[in-house]
């Protein structure tokens, strides 16, 4: 039976008071492999009361001894490497090889954040004026705290919390509920460092956790990435609340493929950006407008690359595309192919329910580069470049 997953405040793992839980489900074969309390806004109270009185101490303790926490954490990560990135694999979907890529990015940021030292150093003027001296120094925050993602469960933490701890802020994650085991494992490493309790802080949960966050008095600084929906109802909480907020939301990313493109180098590009990690990222590739000549060679091309792209579970070889993350986002995918087709779009490789053996229950959807963009009469173009150029 999966077992509970647990909090860690103050030092301490804590099994959570709520009796409601959500299983952690393997989006390429919809088997239970934990379930994630959906913690109280009390818990979260207790954690941020926890990182606020260690943030005294933490802030004085001077940077070249906080990053030593930082130096040692660093080995563990590379230690566990493989085992992480198997765990990502098994509650994310994504291939092995982007998980070991992740792990990568996640090392590396704490590569960068050893060297605060150096980066935080302020800066003093002389007479800048007439008598006026200039001094600049940066001081941390306070309590701060990473509301996460899906998509990079080990990544996208660990752009923010070395970086906090290292210039003497204190720290409290919420993991998303879907993808939280990974960041269970890292918290297990975290404990082996010996931080003061308090200092770093892990709560599991849901909305009641995020509005908890973006409601506490003691939290002064939130990061966020997801959703542009929710980046923006997350912003705007935190900054009503005094708070300092950075909202990363969704993007799109037009790829331009002109006449003179090599196509079979664009088509690869292409193809690694707008089918790696499922598509399920916010610089995955949405969109490729094509120039002159371009248009058929490129179509043609992208297309077969879609075709023979490899989907299945990640952790088989040769995958080189997983499922995505829930039944729900593949019920939407296919829904959007079945609307651009229903608006005139031509299908070149339909990647709707693709028949995976053994994993007949995955959320697979093949890559499924479809709509044909018919360019608009020259009128509305040169209403629309009149308008863009003012």
């Amino acid at each position: 039976m999966a077992e509970p997953l647990l909090n860690y405040v103050n030092g301490e793992w804590k099994l959570s008071t709520s009796v409601h839980t959500l299983d952690v489900v393997n989006p390429a074969t919809q088997e239970v492999i934990a379930h994630v309390p959906l913690s109280t806004a009390e818990e979260l109270a207790e954690a941020a009361q926890a990182a606020h009185n260690a943030f005294g101490t933490w802030r004085r303790t001077p940077p070249e001894e906080r990053v030593q926490y930082l130096f040692k954490l660093k080995p563990l990560l590379e230690g566990a490497r493989e085992e992480l990135a198997r765990l990502i694999t098994l509650e994310c979907g994504k291939t092995l090889e982007e998980s070991r890529g992740e792990i990568q990015r996640a090392i590396e940021n704490i590569e960068v954040a050893c060297g605060i030292p150096t980066l935080m150093q302020g800066v003093f003027s002389e007479d800048i004026a007439s008598g006026i001296d200039e001094i600049m120094i940066r001081q941390p925050v306070g309590v701060c705290a990473a509301i996460c993602p899906f998509n990079f469960p080990a990544m996208i933490p660990f752009w923010f919390f070395p970086y906090a701890l290292a210039c003497g802020n204190t720290y409290i994650i919420k993991p998303s509920e879907r993808v939280p085991m990974t960041m269970q494992r890292i918290f297990h490493l975290i404990d082996q460092l010996h931080l003061p309790a308090g200092v770093i802080n892990l709560v599991n949960g849901d909305k009641t956790v995020v509005d908890a966050i973006l409601e506490h008095e003691f939290i002064r600084a939130v990061s966020f990435v997801g959703s542009t929906k929710v980046a923006r109802y997350v912003y705007s909480c935190a900054a009503a609340n005094g708070k300092r907020a950075q909202c990363q939301g969704g993007a799109k990313n037009p790829i331009i493929v002109l006449p003179d493109a090599d196509i079979e180098m664009a088509t690869r590009i292409s193809a690694d950006s707008a089918f790696g990690c499922a598509g399920q990222r916010c610089l995955a590739a949405s969109l490729a407008v094509t120039v002159g000549g371009a248009g058929k060679p490129f179509a043609d091309s992208i297309a077969a690359a879609a075709e023979k792209r490899a989907v299945g579970f990640g952790l088989s070889d040769g995958v080189q595309m997983g499922p995505v993350i829930t039944p729900e986002s593949r019920a939407r995918i296919e829904q959007s192919i079945a609307l651009g087709v229903e608006e005139g779009a031509t299908l070149l490789v339909d990647g709707r329910k693709p028949l995976i053996r053994g994993y007949e229950q995955g959320n697979f959807v093949r890559p499924p580069f479809s709509p044909i963009y018919r360019p608009p009469a020259r009128s509305f173009l040169r209403k629309f470049s009149a308008r863009c150029l003012g």
